[in-house]
């Protein structure tokens, strides 16, 4: 419900394109990807912003931004889906450990491809929203990513993305 009022009251504001793509809810985590125009992504995640300034009483705590692409010529998911991975999925032991940041968001990235591809080709979408975990377990992302995801610097919180995003670049006068 939280989600379907954020993507109405962001077509009210911009009534340019739906929003679509994939809610991926864990037991200990919550996966987006959000597919619109730049602006209606840009409105998410100052909603989420301002969200996670509610503190412990917010609905999501602790949230990350990994990727936002812009200019991308077709879109993954044909609406939005919800999601649930009920079992845990877990990487082999030690393999999050050595991973650099870059590689873990790439990993992340490959396997929610992986994952609209095949959900692009089943017909009842339906049946696999209520079952991702059974129908294609391979492609969900491991805790451990996830996991270590969060606790990664370099990946921003939405009021860090927003400040990035919103303050100019300042090349010097010499260059």
């Amino acid at each position: 419900g939280y989600h379907r009022r954020v993507f109405e009251d962001a077509l009210e504001e911009h009534s340019t394109e739906q929003v679509s793509g994939l809610l991926l809810l864990h037991s200990n985590y919550i996966c987006h990807v959000i597919e619109s125009c730049s602006s209606t992504i840009h409105l998410i995640i100052q909603n989420l912003a301002s969200l996670q300034s509610q503190g412990h009483r917010a609905l999501l705590q602790e949230i990350k931004v990994l990727v936002v692409a812009h200019n991308i010529p077709t879109r993954l998911f044909p609406d939005w889906y919800v999601a649930t991975a009920t079992s845990p999925v877990t990487c082999p032991q030690g393999q999050t450990q050595s991973q650099s940041t870059a590689e873990a968001v790439t990993e992340c990235v490959t396997l929610l491809l992986r994952l609209a591809a095949c959900m692009q080709s089943v017909e009842d979408v339906e049946d696999m929203n209520e079952s991702v975990h059974t129908f294609a377990p391979e492609l969900l992302i491991p805790a451990e990513t996830i996991n270590y995801l969060h606790n990664a610097e370099e990946c921003a919180s939405p009021e860090d993305f927003l400040r990035i995003y919103l303050s100019p670049s300042q090349p010097t006068l010499d260059s």
